[in-house]
């Protein structure tokens, strides 16, 4: 017995074969609807069907947006979706992102083929785009003269700038030689040299706004020198036209919003730039200023003349010292001469005769300083503080020695 495998498994298993076949994850299926019920939740859940069979289908409620009708009983519609199976159920369905009514679909996929064409040779490279001016001065806008787009263009292009001169090319935005006059619109504009164009319309049928996904319009919206702003119809309404402009706007008043500047805006934006110049050139002046006078400060000193007056004044600081060592010096050798004089002086025979004692040399010329140097009869010279006597030795009287 081979490997068993669960229901949830082969559900599983049957659901990534939908998955990885490319044609059942975008295709269109044409149909008549029958069992249509609208779930509380907002989902669609319908059936199609035609001769030989039927599928179980359903558009969740976040597709809802771009269903521009109501799905009813016996229409005949034309589907865009992904097949694929409800695992619970073991069931294969349409999950629908787009329904269109039959009469419809030639123009949905005419609409298909011109964009995978046009996207292939490069028209809705964003290389191509070019920036919308900021500041403009004259706003050319492509569109029907009356109708509620070209009064919204104008009211918040007033309201945002008054200073903007709009200039208005009354096309034919609807039915047949539309695209022709949008065309000459663009063209006229631009050779008129304004600051951007607006090219669009008020909302409508994808019939009504066929003229936008011609392939005309887009040539000469690519080949445009001036920048263009696309709106077109409602946020949801996305033509040819969108993907060529420079940039699209969900809606004309939108449009006006992104073309013309905001005055009051940038009146505010202008003060609140000069006060921060000012401020920042006001820091950098104070930040100069401090440094010139560092510069002016350090240049003082290094000037030859402080130079030469601080060596100067470390002369005289020198000097001082000098003479201070020297008198110092001076001090302590003076003092050390009064201490050798005291000291010559007590030791100078002069100062002990200046006392009353007396110098004894005998016949040698040597003093005498025992008794036992000299002889009976021997002439010895005396020398006082004022003269020398003659003395002859006539007696000895040694001094007893105690002890």
């Amino acid at each position: 017995m081979g490997q068993a495998y669960s229901v949830t498994e082969i559900n599983l298993y049957i659901k990534n074969l939908f998955m990885r076949d490319r044609m059942l994850n975008n295709v269109y299926i044409k149909g008549e609807v029958s069992n249509c019920k609208y779930h509380t939740s907002g989902h669609i859940y319908f059936t199609l069907k035609d001769a030989q069979g039927q599928l179980a289908c359903v558009m969740f409620a976040g597709q809802r947006r771009g269903l521009k009708f109501r799905l009813e009983e016996g229409q005949s519609v034309i589907a865009l979706g992904s097949i694929n199976v409800y695992e619970r159920d073991g069931k294969y369905q349409l999950y629908a992102n787009e329904i269109v009514l039959d009469g419809q679909g030639i123009l949905y996929e005419k609409y298909e083929r011109l964009k995978k064409s046009l996207e292939a040779e490069g028209l809705f490279d964003p290389a191509h785009k070019k920036p919308i001016p900021m500041v403009p001065k004259r706003v050319g806008i492509v569109t029907a003269s009356t109708g509620a787009a070209i009064q919204d263009i104008i009211n918040i292009a007033k309201r945002r700038n008054p200073y903007v001169q709009l200039i208005l090319y009354p096309a034919q935005v609807q039915g047949e030689g539309a695209a022709g006059s949008v065309v000459k619109g663009i063209k006229a504009l631009d050779k008129l040299g304004v600051d951007t164009i607006i090219v669009g319309r008020g909302g409508g049928s994808i019939e009504d706004l066929w003229a936008f996904n011609e392939e005309i319009v887009a040539r000469a919206i690519f080949n445009c020198n001036t920048p263009i702003i696309s709106a077109v119809g409602h946020e949801t309404d996305v033509t040819i036209a969108d993907f060529v402009s420079d940039l699209r706007a969900p809606t004309p008043s939108a449009a006006a919003e992104l073309a013309v500047n905001d005055y009051l805006a940038f009146q505010a934006m202008l003060r609140e730039n000069r006060r921060k110049l000012t401020r920042e050139l006001q820091q950098k002046l104070s930040i100069y200023q401090n440094r010139c006078k560092e510069y002016k400060l350090r240049l003082f000193y290094a000037s030859p003349a402080y130079q030469i007056k601080q060596k100067r004044q470390h002369l005289i600081e020198l000097e001082q010292k000098l003479q201070q060592r020297m008198n110092q010096k001076l001090r302590e050798r003076r003092h050390r001469l009064e201490l050798y004089i005291a000291r010559l002086n007590g030791l100078s025979p002069l100062t002990k005769l200046s006392k009353g004692y007396a110098l004894v040399v005998g016949e040698d010329n040597k003093p005498v300083q025992s008794i036992e140097n000299i002889n009976k009869n021997e002439l010895l010279t005396v020398s006082l503080l004022d003269g020398d006597i003659k003395a002859r030795v006539e007696e000895r009287h040694p001094k007893r020695r105690e002890g």
